[in-house]
């Protein structure tokens, strides 16, 4: 212990202890062994346990060397004292973890990207948020967590975090992460996240040791056996689905010996992304395609959580290699975020008809701000979409706009919107405020986006179909 005038030094043996004190005043002497009494006091519960006493010796020049004697009354209550020592070592400790833990590189998930992680894997040296090291726990034999915060860390686990940290990490375990794999978000769905731990962690995939996880996604012919919903029927049923990287297709069968495949759909407009709530199943996916210039939709599961992220992650090797011969000169990182999409934003809204004489129907809507389009469909689950509406940039005559409920015939919802196009208003009602902001919100980032050669080619596309 450092007093500001002088210094403590204890002293221990069996059921004994004596404190030197050097070069303190008379008045840093009577603090201490006041303050040490009530310390005592209040760790054991009990003034009787220990007590301390004082042997004074005041030397010439008047400054007082003072032992203090502190003897325990039972021996095995003294050994409370070796938690002082114990607890500054844990507090060093969670101080050097929470600096690491600032540090670029490991000031993020290193599983999902998720900001001020305060957990991390002690075996694999790597700082996680909440959600990813539950997911560690189910490695138990790979990884084992602790919290940064509560949990006590020995000197030998803290070194090993300062040598190893997120960035040195992922040199190891992605090393070889093949560029259309994706790499999941804090936003993510859980089966995304974990088996991307997995792969990373469990499985070593992308350590260069072996490239036979690999190189399955860039075969020629990957099939894999999922469970699909009908098109007019809730049931799922059995299907056997064929990625072909000769001819960039994904075909489906309805049985393991058919010949003739039962659909065919093109990479140039597919794209897949998962959908457990709207599917009903943690590991539902939803491919969407164009057919005669409509949306149409497969929802699809499998139980295993690999299985369906490897066909997912196939269609993405699939689709990259179809992009790369469609745009030779483009550098990998331009075509990354076309291989796939989420929407931007889903969910019920009503809508009413051109002249807005119509009475409002309640539609689900999807919107997308790759593809610039608003897609309405009856239900969630619906094969086949009802309409679209695209929507280019402000510099073309899109606009968003609230409007009221009064103003226009009266639906169930009253939190209007406007949508405005060169040809058409578009008026929607949202059932609440929040809802009619979120869309406001998703609408306004697809209008402040300027439009592409592409974008001008799907807007006379969909101009000619109405």
């Amino acid at each position: 212990m450092i007093t500001s005038s002088g210094t403590i030094r204890v002293i221990c043996t069996a059921g004994h202890c004596i404190l030197q004190a050097s070069n303190i005043s008379s008045t840093a002497h009577y603090c201490t062994v006041s303050v040490f009494n009530h310390v005592v006091k209040a760790d054991t519960g009990s003034e009787d346990i220990f007590h301390l006493h004082d042997q004074h010796d005041e030397t010439q020049d008047g400054i007082d060397n003072h032992p203090f004697s502190l003897t325990s009354v039972t021996t095995g209550s003294f050994h409370k004292l070796s938690d002082f020592s114990s607890m500054a070592s844990q507090s060093r400790n969670n101080k050097i973890l929470l600096d690491l833990v600032q540090q670029p590189g490991n000031n993020l998930c290193a599983d999902c990207a998720a900001s001020e992680p305060d957990w991390a894997s002690y075996t694999l040296g790597v700082f996680v948020c909440l959600n990813c090291s539950g997911m560690h726990r189910n490695l138990s034999t790979v990884s084992k967590v602790k919290s940064i915060r509560l949990d006590f860390w020995d000197d030998s686990l803290v070194q090993f975090m300062q040598e190893r940290g997120n960035s040195s990490a992922r040199a190891i375990f992605e090393k070889c992460v093949p560029a259309f794999y994706y790499r999941p978000k804090h936003d993510d769905c859980i089966v995304l996240k974990e088996q991307w731990i997995r792969a990373k962690y469990e499985r070593r995939e992308f350590t260069g040791e072996s490239n036979d996880f690999l190189q399955t996604y860039t075969l020629d012919l990957f099939a894999s056996t999922l469970w699909k919903k009908g098109k007019d029927k809730k049931q799922y049923l059995r299907r056997i689905f064929q990625l072909s990287q000769k001819d960039f297709t994904l075909r489906y069968f309805t049985k393991e010996d058919s010949k003739v495949a039962k659909t065919v759909i093109s990479m140039k407009d597919l794209n897949a992304y998962f959908q457990p709530e709207k599917i009903g199943h943690a590991h539902g996916l939803q491919i969407s395609y164009l057919e005669d210039e409509r949306t149409r939709n497969l929802f699809v599961y499998h139980e295993n959580g690999q299985v369906i992220v490897a066909f997912f992650n196939a269609i993405r090797a699939t689709r990259f290699a179809y992009l790369l011969k469609k745009h030779p000169t483009l550098q990998h990182s331009d075509l990354i975020h076309q291989i796939t999409k989420h929407s931007l934003k889903e969910g019920y809204m009503e809508k009413t008809g051109p002249t807005q004489r119509e009475p409002f129907k309640k539609r689900w809507f999807t919107l997308c701000s790759v593809t610039r389009k608003l897609l309405y469909f009856k239900s969630p689950l619906d094969a086949t979409d009802l309409g679209a509406v695209f929507i280019g940039s402000q510099d073309h005559g899109y606009t968003v706009s609230e409007s009221s409920g009064r103003c226009t015939r009266s639906g169930r919802w009253h939190c209007g919107i406007t949508l405005e196009t060169p040809s058409r208003q578009f008026v929607f009602m949202c059932e609440q405020e929040q809802e009619r902001r979120e869309w406001m919100e998703a609408f306004g980032k697809v209008i402040a986006q300027p439009m592409t050669p592409e974008d001008y080619a799907n807007e006379a596309t969909l101009r000619r179909g109405k």
